[in-house]
């Protein structure tokens, strides 16, 4: 099969090793972040104190320190095999830790082709369905953020003047 003499097929994406396409790339760290909300959600409906009293509280600082570590180790294995893709040394993903910096390069690891063909990091990985979906949903997650930012304050002060216009209307009607 020329297929998969062409594309790695077997490959932990726990793993450094290996690559990562761009809806790879985007759809593991939606995965990443979907996993984060329902952990968090989780214990905010379990046990709500730990939120409320996260400064007093050595356990919560634990737990939410080691969270924090598992999504860093996971966001750097995810960058490695981005960078890899790109045909780049993993230790370019260091750059993720520099503030300002790191926003650019994270649009570099979006944009930038793949590797065509193998690389020094092997064969391209072929891209899942659902890591496809994943990546799409990671691309419009922050356009709809965007959107119901400017609409629903918009949406608020329209509902605001058309009450304050209904009163006025009243008053009138009173007279």
């Amino acid at each position: 099969n020329t297929m998969s003499t062409n594309f790695q097929n077997q490959d932990s994406p726990f793993s450094a090793n290996g690559r990562f396409g761009r809806l790879s790339y985007l759809g593991w760290n939606m995965l990443l972040g979907l996993v984060l909300v329902l952990i968090v959600t989780s214990v905010i409906l379990v046990e709500p104190n730990l939120i409320i009293y996260m400064k007093d509280s050595m356990t919560s600082m634990i737990f939410f320190g080691i969270l924090y570590l598992i999504v860093i180790y996971f966001s750097l294995i995810f960058t490695i095999r981005r960078l890899h893709d790109l045909d780049q040394s993993g230790w370019l993903s260091l750059v993720t830790l520099i503030p300002v910096i790191n926003l650019f390069f994270f649009l570099y690891l979006i944009f930038a082709p793949g590797t065509q063909g193998s690389n020094n990091y092997g064969a391209p990985r072929m891209t899942k369905t659902w890591e496809k979906v994943l990546g799409w949903m990671y691309g419009l997650v922050p356009i709809l953020g965007i959107l119901a930012a400017i609409s629903l304050p918009a949406y608020q002060s329209y509902v605001e003047r058309a009450k304050l216009q209904q009163i006025e209307q009243q008053v009138n009607q009173s007279e």
